[in-house]
């Protein structure tokens, strides 16, 4: 899990190597290329025949659709982000999204909420007010990435599939369409270097995919969660220590409270996780 934050925090680095190909472009072909590491691994695994069921499966159409849109969506804003050096709006962004997910469960799912939990999720409304009074423009960077990936942990609720399975399926989804794009605006014409980078998409996404899926079988929920504070960690301090970044007195107002809201989140993880379980009537 440790490894998945690391290569998640530190993917910055690798897309700047990438900030002269236009982002729309960088996109389609990590879908492209993200597929076609998936697909062999899926076969290898005896996976194929649950990827086929998957995407003849009507009921499953519409979530899986909306989770495929969801992930490319978040991609191209991280890629985005990188290429217009905005690396510490993605880093809040991806602290706003457990507090963000919290919020839409209540809403959408009924979740009740505890005193703790909304004061979380004020606090991180705090935070996105001070840095849109603060700069003069909401942080949309921040809010798209955590919205669009609250949009995929809720989609992924209601795929019956493995996480192996889903995220193939949903390469399926996305890889037909970046396929044209790559054609139609011409994005084949790089030097070797370029290209190289372009192809080692698939495994930098691939990657982290697979240890996820092989870490969450082994690991709490709950220290699964605190681990995934890493990655915007990370993130934040390689746009501030090796990106340049400018780090704003209103970052510096902004990242305390988000500090402090997920602080509140993980207290109350941690006591809900080890509240006794009542016997069952």
């Amino acid at each position: 899990m440790i490894a998945v934050c690391a290569i998640w925090g530190l993917s910055p680095l690798y897309y700047g190597l990438l900030a002269h190909v236009p982002s729309d472009q960088v996109l389609a072909h990590r879908g492209v290329w993200a597929l076609a590491l998936f697909l062999p691994i899926a076969a290898l695994r005896g996976d194929l025949g649950a990827l086929c069921r998957l995407l003849g499966d009507g009921r499953q159409r519409l979530p899986l659709m909306t989770a495929s849109a969801a992930i490319a969506a978040n991609w191209f804003l991280f890629i985005l982000a990188t290429a217009i050096d905005r690396v510490t709006e993605s880093s809040l962004g991806y602290y706003i999204f457990p507090l963000m997910s919290v919020a839409v469960g209540a809403a959408v799912l009924g979740e009740r909420l505890s005193f703790r939990q909304w004061a979380a999720v004020g606090l991180a409304v705090a935070a996105v007010v001070v840095l849109g009074a603060g700069l003069g423009a909401l942080p949309w960077i921040s809010l798209g990435l955590a919205l669009t990936m609250t949009l995929y942990a809720l989609m992924k609720r209601y795929i019956a599939a493995g996480p192996l399975v889903s995220v193939t399926a949903e390469a399926v989804w996305i890889a037909p369409a970046s396929l044209v794009w790559i054609v139609w605006s011409g994005s084949y014409g790089h030097d070797a270097a370029t290209w190289a980078l372009l192809v080692g998409m698939g495994p930098i996404t691939a990657i982290p995919l697979m240890l996820f899926s092989f870490a969450a079988q082994r690991v709490s929920m709950g220290l699964q969660g605190f681990l995934m504070y890493l990655n915007p960690t990370i993130q934040g301090a390689v746009a501030v220590m090796i990106l340049n970044e400018a780090l704003t007195g209103w970052h510096m107002i902004a990242f305390p409270l988000i500090w402090a809201a997920l602080f509140l989140y993980s207290v109350e993880a941690v006591r809900k996780a080890r509240a006794p379980v009542a016997p069952a009537p």
